[in-house]
């Protein structure tokens, strides 16, 4: 006789039952693959996506959309960093009221939530109401109290390489080496352990399209400090620079440049488009699993 078949198991979670606690980044770590943070702009003027999640409830559900795809990190940010076409800088209280009705409910979804922000007070005021990870666009060097922030709070931080402006008479990468030293020595000032830093190249981030290929193509050379890296290519301005192109119609040139910094050492992508960046690791690494 077959056996009687087990009632299914349900995954819902009680009404009153405490939100999923996420993981620590360090374990996310060491799960032997690269991770996929997926990008939530609470701002009406980001480069790509600005406007679209500014209400509340569409800027929730994305994150919900995100998570469902297959996102190890949530990145939240209510200003937009753009280094191109007019960014308009905000005040702490600007952004806090963009995150107020939007960051709890997004660390409700059991993930880490990362806060992309350049201030220390509202980095502050997210990793005290359930953000994990600080995100500083200026890698600790902008805000002189972003780094006790974050050794107050013992959490990882990304510290992004930036420049006012491109420079296209300078070696770029030996500009971000340097950087990264200089973030490096403050945070190790400030007591920011080690192990909790993450650098990122800053793609498109005070460089022209040209040195953003070049940085993107010294990705392993970055590993030589010894830290996790974050690659953040999506949809930038370098890909239409080599196959014009709208941020919007870059997943091409995003999943290429992701795949190569994966390739060769990148433990984080930053994207947009978390479904298609998830199926393009998985597919690449069954491949390379087969390959003999």
């Amino acid at each position: 006789m077959p056996k009687p078949m087990e009632p299914a198991r349900t995954t819902a979670t009680p009404p009153d039952a405490p939100p999923p606690a996420a993981q620590p980044l360090a374990a996310l770590l060491k799960r032997g693959r690269p991770l996929v943070m997926g990008i939530l702009n609470v701002t009406p003027d980001s480069f790509s996506d600005g406007g679209q999640f500014l209400d509340p409830k569409r800027a929730i559900g994305h994150a919900e959309e995100m998570a469902a795809q297959g996102a190890d990190i949530l990145d939240i940010g209510a200003e937009s960093t753009r280094p191109y076409g007019g960014m308009r800088p905000v005040t702490a209280e600007d952004e806090l009221e963009r995150l107020k009705p939007v960051l709890p409910a997004v660390v409700k979804l059991g993930l880490p939530v990362s806060i992309d922000s350049l201030k220390s007070e509202v980095a502050a005021w997210a990793l005290d109401n359930g953000a994990t990870i600080a995100n500083d666009v200026w890698g600790l060097q902008r805000d002189a109290h972003m780094a006790e922030v974050v050794a107050a709070r013992s959490v990882p931080v990304i510290v992004m390489h930036n420049r006012d402006e491109a420079d296209p008479r300078i070696d770029i990468v030996a500009d971000v080496e340097a950087f990264f030293a200089r973030s490096i020595a403050i945070a190790s000032e400030a007591g920011i352990a080690r192990e909790n830093i993450v650098l990122d190249p800053g793609i498109g981030f005070g460089k022209t399209p040209e040195q953003s290929i070049v940085c993107l193509a010294h990705t392993a050379t970055f590993k030589a400090f010894g830290l996790p890296l974050l690659v953040g290519a999506s949809r930038k301005r370098f890909i239409n620079s080599v196959s014009e192109a709208p941020p919007d119609q870059r997943i091409g040139g995003s999943l290429a440049s992701h795949l190569y910094a994966v390739r060769h050492g990148a433990a984080i992508v930053r994207v947009h488009d978390v479904a298609e960046t998830v199926q393009a690791l998985r597919v690449i690494a069954a491949i390379e699993k087969a390959a003999p």
